[in-house]
């Protein structure tokens, strides 16, 4: 009887946990349809490695490689980029072939969703024409696949090198044969990274019985090829239902290190590897654990909480070396992180991660140093070491700048407060003219009402590092610095506009135009996207604008006027519209939390709702705009909590209106913060009380040091 009884509860624990696992509810496929630009293959958390299949498409929706519109697959390969505008990366693309000869043919192999499934660490696609099923998974800097053939005398794994989409173009690419099992090589390129390279080490379980090589499209005899398109073609006859494993370890420094990621799987156990990147996701996710018995807010909470750590990537390889940007190799004893999407990730998935992964922020502050050791200068948007400098500000600041005012230990304060400075002082991007005229003239260089607000609010965050370094002079240069948005303010129309150098407004002034061109005054948006970016500074915009009741009038006015926008060049990054409010946009992520800062905590409660269940489903079109390498997504998770840090670098999380019951963070040293909610409903969606360890709390903001020092919190809702 007593082992009946505890067998009884062994199959009840087991039945518990499995009805307690959180990777059931990420799919993937949420934002690869539409423009939301991701990806659905497999990684794991800040991976180097992220296999996925690529239909070979070009176009903007392509920017991963992937659309959930497509029919067709060409490839998968291990470098991916989650939800950006610009496509890149693709890198070493394979594709398994069966009763096919070797040739230099365009190959796209056809498949359905209907045999098409993902979870984290997995992917599975059946290819329809030659019915061979490709599943992929993954481990940090080594991507395994596990390809089930049909009975074929020409059986192949293809290696193309030349694959590319959209911005990215091989130019020097390297193919070796080292034994009947093993490849190696490397595949450089041009594109929206001017000079990357990944060097890769291809592992069989089974030996290859010939190679052939195309060497720009000419067959080539011998086991070596160099030169831009490198085709290679990895043949073996297979048997009916046939499995062949490969592993592929990358590198961006040297074959040797690429061999080195091969050791991150031991054997020929697939199904092991699944499991364990299946255990890290669970592991990953569980550090926010909510609950909810709405089963659509739980796929659409947690897959936003996955996308959230697919970016950064993980850029040194298994050796502790990477190329960097002054394009010299580099060993570093702690990880090196690129792929920092920063003009959008600093608003809300950065200081994310300031509680989802605090051991993690030191690497990755550590990882922006090294870059200004090699550059003179932060990142921008770096890709692979590469300096994009795509978009303005110069936001590594406000993330360097909350992590030092949080008080994350693991880097120099000195040294990145230098650096800080030295973004702040360079002569490109417009910074020496902000510093000249005091704001960014029109007629000096374009974008220039977006670049004056956001320099303005970057110098604020370096203000407050001064502040806290004892550094008096530098607090008061930038403090000043940050109030430059008051140059462009009119009073007349309410708008930030923008002025040339001389001092006058540039006309003729239209708040709905949109130009997506360098030449335009506000970047991918119109002046009521970018009107409201002074998180730094609300009540004195509000004075600017006649009170607090007048900004309150104007965010109205944002929310209920005309969605319609004027020009020829149009941006097509205006998404997830609500009058003019674009959601779709990192620009706006801030705006609803300004009615809580003003003292009108029920608009942000109604408007936070509303983009909360009108810009985010749990499907492939579930995504308003570009995913941006987790910011879309860190919206959510923050807004889902009840909260959202308003002013990126404040340490501040304004209140808005929680989506969950209940929700527990785990947090260092066996910590944990937990939020209870209590009538959370759709229609009781209003603050009423608030206690914060068993006491009121009358603030409308929550202080990171709450949350971190552990403890609970009690959020009563109402319909009023």
């Amino acid at each position: 009887m007593k082992n009946t009884l505890l067998f009884i509860a062994l199959l009840c624990s087991q039945f518990a946990q499995a009805q307690n696992q959180l990777v059931k509810y990420v799919d993937p496929f949420i934002g690869t349809g539409g423009h939301g630009h991701t990806y659905p293959g497999a990684t794991v958390p800040f991976g180097m490695v992220q296999l996925s299949p690529d239909n070979g498409t070009q176009g903007w929706d392509w920017c991963s490689g992937y659309h959930y519109s497509d029919s067709i697959i060409a490839g998968f390969s291990h470098r991916h980029l989650s939800g950006t505008g610009i496509g890149d990366l693709c890198d070493i693309s394979v594709m398994p072939v069966a009763n096919s000869k070797p040739d230099t043919v365009v190959y796209r192999a056809s498949f359905n969703h209907q045999h098409e499934t993902a979870s984290p660490g997995y992917y599975q696609v059946l290819l329809t024409d030659s019915k061979i099923n490709a599943e992929l998974t993954a481990t940090q800097r080594c991507g395994m696949h596990r390809y089930t053939f049909p009975a074929s005398e020409n059986s192949a794994i293809k290696v193309d090198l030349g694959f590319a989409i959209n911005w990215d173009r091989a130019v020097d690419c390297s193919f070796k044969q080292l034994s009947p099992t093993r490849f190696v090589g490397y595949r450089r390129s041009v594109g929206w990274a001017p000079n990357q390279v990944v060097y890769f080490a291809i592992e069989l379980n089974k030996p290859v019985s010939n190679l052939q090589i195309f060497f720009n499209n000419a067959k080539q005899a011998g086991t070596e090829a160099k030169g831009r398109k490198v085709l290679s073609f990895l043949q073996f006859a297979t048997k009916q239902n046939e499995q062949v494993l490969m592993k592929v370890g990358i590198s961006s420094a040297s074959v040797d290190g690429a061999i080195a990621g091969l050791s991150d799987i031991k054997d020929w156990d697939f199904d092991a590897v699944k499991n364990a990147a299946s255990a890290t996701w669970e592991k990953e996710l569980a550090k926010i654990s909510v609950t909810s018995n709405d089963k659509t807010f739980l796929r659409t909470f947690y897959t936003a909480l996955y996308h959230t750590y697919l970016a950064p990537e993980m850029y040194s390889d298994a050796k502790g070396e990477y190329t960097g940007a002054d394009q010299q190799v580099h060993t570093s004893a702690n990880p090196v992180y690129s792929v920092h999407s920063l003009w959008d990730t600093f608003r809300g998935e950065n200081p994310l991660f300031t509680i989802t992964q605090p051991n993690r922020i030191a690497d990755i502050i550590n990882s922006y140093l090294d870059f200004y050791k090699q550059t003179g200068l932060l990142p921008v948007w770096d890709l692979d070491f590469n300096e994009t400098n795509c978009m303005s500000g110069y936001h590594c600041v406000p993330v360097v700048a909350d992590a030092i005012l949080k008080g994350i230990k693991g880097f120099d304060y000195e040294l990145a407060f230098t650096a800080m400075k030295a973004s702040a002082m360079q002569n490109v991007r417009g910074t020496d003219y902000y510093r000249q005229f005091g704001f960014v003239p029109q007629d000096k260089h374009g974008q220039s009402v977006t670049m004056t607000l956001e320099y303005a609010y970057d110098d604020w965050c370096i203000a407050q590092v001064a502040n806290k370094l004892g550094k008096h002079e530098d607090y008061e240069i930038f403090t000043t610095r940050s109030l430059s948005y008051r140059k462009l303010f009119d009073p007349i129309s309410g708008f930030f506009r923008a002025k040339n150098k001389n001092g006058k407004w540039v006309e003729p002034f239209d708040p709905y135009y949109s130009d997506h061109s360098e030449k335009a005054m506000y970047i991918e948006g119109t002046a009521w996207q970018h009107t409201f970016f002074v998180p730094h500074a609300v009540d004195d915009y509000a004075t600017l604008l006649g009170g607090r009741k007048k900004l309150e009038d104007k965010l109205d006015s944002l929310f209920t006027t005309s969605s319609e926008m004027h020009g020829t060049n149009v941006s097509s990054d205006i998404s997830g519209l609500i009058g003019q409010y674009a959601h779709g946009n990192e620009p706006s992520h801030h705006i609803a939390y300004m009615y809580a800062a003003i003292g009108a905590p029920k608009k942000t409660a109604d408007r936070v709702q509303q983009i909360m269940h009108t810009m985010y489903h749990d499907e492939p079109n579930g995504l308003s705009g570009n995913e941006d390498c987790g910011q879309m997504s860190a919206w959510y998770v923050w807004s889902a909590l009840g909260m959202y840090p308003m002013n990126a670098s404040s340490g501040q999380y304004v209140f808005g209106s929680p989506m969950m019951d209940e929700a527990i963070i785990r947090l260092p040293e066996n910590r944990q913060f937990k939020i209870s909610v209590k009538k959370q409903s759709p229609s009781s969606k209003y603050i009423s009380s608030i206690q914060l360890n068993g006491k009121p709390y009358k603030l409308y903001y929550l202080s990171h040091q709450d949350v971190m020092k552990g403890g609970s919190m009690v959020i009563n809702l109402s319909d009023k």
